[in-house]
């Protein structure tokens, strides 16, 4: 069986290089995955399944072919993406999954994380997130008028985008995931092996847990991946 992960693609309707990468890429893997794990930001940004647009559909028609040809698809919500539910689902047949989610991966146990709640230095964000993922939150936005949702969410990737070239390497440490975040979970799950996305700092980190050799998985940027054409290994698309 052969399994896949990917996270942090980022898909918009500004950004048609990445859409027609993930085209590619969807029709390249509809006979070689048997699953696909989708470990969050599939979008850049996502405020409702209510989205009529072309481009909505187009993600989902892709999605819905994979489906089709017998790849199970699973999707854990990102911090860009967390509005993304059960209609969504239906729409292209994939399951939700909540983050820190175990599977049996190969016989071995093993921890999906979208990865930001690891980031425990990054107290503003987490603190962020806690309100705008909060049920009552989540409720209200998904009653505005999809017009005012989606000026929204220009808003919050503008103010994202300006921030990032101004970042210290101090900050960029803040938001960085933390070892002592990676040992707690880990424990808390009795896993050995975890694999998450968000940061988009692509590795594989070796280390012990309960005096037992664990390793951290980290998915990196998947569309520059995709442009080198590493398609294996940890770059993008983790697959076993």
């Amino acid at each position: 069986m052969t399994t896949a992960f990917i996270a942090d693609l980022h898909l918009s309707p500004a950004r048609p290089d990445i859409t027609a990468a993930f085209s590619d890429f969807c029709q390249q893997q509809r006979h070689t995955l048997d699953e696909l794990y989708i470990l969050g930001d599939l979008f850049d940004a996502w405020l409702g399944d209510d989205d009529p647009s072309d481009f909505a559909g187009q993600i989902k028609s892709q999605l819905r072919a994979l489906s089709d040809a017998g790849v199970a698809l699973y999707f854990m919500p990102g911090n860009r993406d967390f509005m993304l539910g059960e209609r969504f689902a239906a729409d292209v047949g994939l399951t939700l999954l909540p983050d820190e989610t175990v599977i049996n991966l190969n016989g071995e146990r093993t921890l999906l994380m979208h990865g930001d709640t690891l980031c425990t230095d990054d107290t503003d964000y987490l603190r962020y997130r806690a309100i705008i993922q909060h049920p009552i939150s989540k409720f209200i936005l998904r009653h505005l008028p999809l017009a005012l949702r989606m000026r929204i969410a220009r808003k919050l990737r503008a103010g994202s985008a300006s921030k990032r070239p101004n970042l210290t390497p101090q900050r960029l440490r803040q938001m960085d995931v933390q070892h002592p975040a990676v040992i707690s979970v880990m424990q808390k799950h009795n896993v050995q092996r975890l694999i998450h996305g968000h940061t988009h700092r692509a590795a594989i980190h070796s280390f012990c847990v309960n005096g037992k050799q664990a390793e951290r998985v980290v998915l990196g940027d998947w569309y520059d991946a995709q442009r080198v054409l590493n398609t294996r290994g940890y770059a993008g698309i983790y697959t076993k």
